[in-house]
C-alpha cells in the first residue's frame, strides 16, 4: 500500500490576459514529491485544447503544466489512498467552447513506478508518449481528435490488456510492440487510424480492431508474424506480402517467427492497408 503524508502540492500561478475579453486566463503549475509507494492509479481527463504526456525522473510523482479560462474551468489534482486524478473540470454549465482559444495541458508521469492508466480526453490535440512509463494497465479514450500516442521505450511491465478507444478522429498509435502487453484493444468511430506494430515484442500478443467508417493502415516491422483475421462488410484489404490460408491471411514467415501477433478486424466501411517496414 502507499504511504501517506505526501506534503504539499507546489503550486505556481500567474495570471495571464486573455486574447479575447471574454476570456480570463490562468496559467499554474502543479507537482507533487515522489516518496514510498507501491502502485498508483492514475485518472487523467482533459476536454478540448492541447495535451501532452510525457514520463519524468526529477523525483517527482507528477507535474502538471495548465492553461486555462478560470471563468470557465479550474484545475484538478486530488489524491486518496492509491489513487491519483488530475486535469480540468469545467465550472456551470452550458460552455460553448465554438471560437474560443484553446487551453493546454502538459502533463509528466513518474518513471518507474507502477502505473494504472486512465486518460480520457475530448476534442483536443493530442501528443502522447507513454515510453519509460511501467504500465500495469492502460485505459485511453478520446472523442473527436487529432492525436498521436507513442510508446517510445519498452514498458518493463506486463499487462493484460491495453485498450484504445477513438471517436471521430485521426488517431495514430507508434511501437505498440513497446507496450508489453497480451492483448491490444481499439475499437475507432469514423476517422483515419494507423496502427504501427514495430517495438520490442517480449510474446505473442492479440490485437483486436473494431473500425467504422474511415481508413486503417498497420505498418508492420519485417520479421514480425501476422496473422489476420478479416470480419468486414464493405471495407477494402490491400494485403501486400500475406498470402491467404482459408479464412486468414498470413505473413509468409508466420510459423517460424519468434514473435506473432494475430490480428481480429471487425470493420464496416473504409479501406484497410497493411504496409511493411523496417
Amino acid at each position: 500500500m502507499m504511504r501517506k503524508g505526501w506534503g504539499a502540492v507546489a503550486l505556481v500561478a500567474a495570471l495571464v490576459p486573455g486574447a479575447l475579453s471574454a476570456q480570463s486566463w490562468k496559467t499554474v503549475t502543479m507537482s507533487r514529491q515522489l516518496e514510498d509507494n507501491d502502485e498508483v492509479r492514475v485518472f487523467v481527463e482533459y476536454g478540448a485544447g492541447h495535451f501532452t504526456v510525457r514520463s519524468v525522473d526529477e523525483g517527482l510523482l507528477y507535474r502538471m503544466n495548465l492553461r486555462y479560462d478560470e471563468d470557465k474551468f479550474e484545475p484538478v489534482a486530488d489524491f486518496s489512498g492509491d489513487r491519483l486524478h488530475l486535469g480540468v473540470e469545467t465550472i456551470g454549465s452550458g460552455i460553448n467552447l465554438k471560437g474560443r482559444e484553446a487551453g493546454e495541458m502538459e502533463l509528466e508521469l513518474a518513471r518507474g513506478i507502477p502505473i494504472d492508466l486512465d486518460l480520457e480526453f475530448g476534442a483536443v490535440k493530442a501528443d502522447i508518449d507513454l515510453g519509460g512509463l511501467a504500465l500495469t494497465d492502460l485505459d485511453l479514450s478520446t472523442g473527436a481528435s487529432e492525436s498521436t500516442v507513442d510508446i517510445s521505450e519498452p514498458n518493463p511491465l506486463g499487462m493484460g490488456t491495453a485498450k484504445f478507444e477513438a471517436g471521430a478522429s485521426e488517431f495514430t498509435l507508434r511501437h505498440l510492440g513497446n507496450l508489453n502487453a497480451e492483448r491490444i484493444e481499439v475499437d475507432a468511430g469514423v476517422g483515419s487510424i494507423t496502427l504501427g506494430l514495430d517495438g520490442e515484442w517480449q510474446a505473442d500478443a492479440e490485437l483486436n480492431i473494431d473500425i467504422g467508417l474511415g481508413s486503417l493502415e498497420l505498418l508492420v516491422p519485417e520479421g514480425l508474424g501476422i496473422q489476420l483475421r478479416k470480419d468486414s462488410f464493405l471495407a477494402s484489404l490491400d494485403s501486400e506480402g500475406l498470402i491467404k490460408r482459408g479464412d486468414v491471411y498470413e505473413s509468409l514467415d508466420f510459423e517460424e517467427a519468434e514473435h506473432r501477433v494475430v490480428v481480429d478486424l471487425d470493420a464496416a466501411f473504409g479501406s484497410i492497408k497493411v504496409v511493411w517496414i523496417r
